[in-house]
């Protein structure tokens, strides 16, 4: 999809505050208001636009204890797979699951408020799904770069 300068501009504006006005972004990007409107409701329709959230303060909810968790599987069946993914979709803890390539075969992160919170998700949830043969924990020491912007 090509997207011409102000697209892109625009996009930008709404993935950093998307509670703006489009009266605040017509003045921003030199455009009517009618304009705007306009271009966003086309790159809705598009699916360039998929959905706008909140992003919440993971400090001030309690789950500030990140962990990446390697899973691996004891087969690759379609059905051990679909299942895995089935079961992990109703985990809350799990904020991101990715079906990747090399040793594992997902790794998932996982946000909960301390060690005893992981402890207790492992010992009650992650080990209670089927067909996993073994995971691995890291935890995060500090935050680099966190963002859900994509530049175009």
């Amino acid at each position: 999809m090509n997207f011409d300068e102000t697209d892109k501009k625009l996009l930008l504006l709404l993935q950093e505050d998307c509670k703006q006005t489009t009266k605040e972004l017509s003045y921003k990007l030199n455009l009517s208001v009618t304009a705007v409107y306009e271009r966003i409701k086309k790159l809705e329709n598009l699916g360039v636009i998929s959905k706008y959230v909140a992003l919440l303060d993971r400090h001030k909810v309690s789950r500030n204890f990140i962990v990446l968790c390697h899973i691996k599987l004891t087969q690759h069946k379609k059905e051990f797979v679909l299942q895995f993914e089935r079961e992990v979709m109703n985990l809350q803890e799990v904020t991101e699951c990715f079906h990747v390539s090399g040793d594992y075969d997902y790794i998932l992160k996982i946000g909960v408020k301390d060690m005893g919170d992981y402890r207790n998700f492992m010992l009650s949830k992650l080990t209670t799904l089927q067909h996993i043969a073994s995971t691995h924990s890291s935890f995060m020491i500090s935050e680099v770069k966190n963002t859900t912007a994509i530049v175009l």
